[in-house]
């Protein structure tokens, strides 16, 4: 788990945004802390769904659960071809990949310097696939 201290808004959203994309069982959810290495964002999300139809409604859940806090993102792209769809929240941004395209990018490798945070710290032992 990550020594990071994450302030308790944020941890909030990532909650949120964790457990959206866990009730749609999305594929291999990480959360990598970025903030010390750009000035994109805190944090990127990264998961993926197994089809197109998936990955789309994938996104769609962490919007919807974000818009209920009175959220909404500051930019969204990738809906059309629904391969890589992105949700900028500024301080965290939010890819839902096709797996075939998640695996071309590797965006977890290419953001390696930054920080690991433990996604089941969000998700109680329960609440998995809701």
């Amino acid at each position: 788990m990550s020594k990071e201290n994450i302030s308790e808004i944020t941890e909030n959203k990532l909650r949120t945004i964790v457990k959206a994309l866990d009730s749609k069982r999305a594929e291999d959810i990480q959360v990598i802390g970025i903030g010390d290495l750009t000035i994109l964002a805190d944090y990127f999300v990264i998961a993926n769904g197994s089809s197109g139809v998936q990955t789309k409604a994938l996104a769609e859940e962490v919007e919807f659960r974000l818009s209920q806090m009175g959220i909404e993102p500051h930019h969204t792209e990738g809906y059309g071809p629904n391969n890589w769809i992105v949700l900028d929240y500024r301080d965290i941004v939010v890819h839902v990949f096709f797996k075939d395209t998640r695996d071309q990018y590797k965006l977890e490798r290419l953001w390696s310097d930054g920080t690991p945070v433990d996604v089941s710290r969000f998700l109680d032992s329960g609440d998995q696939g809701e």
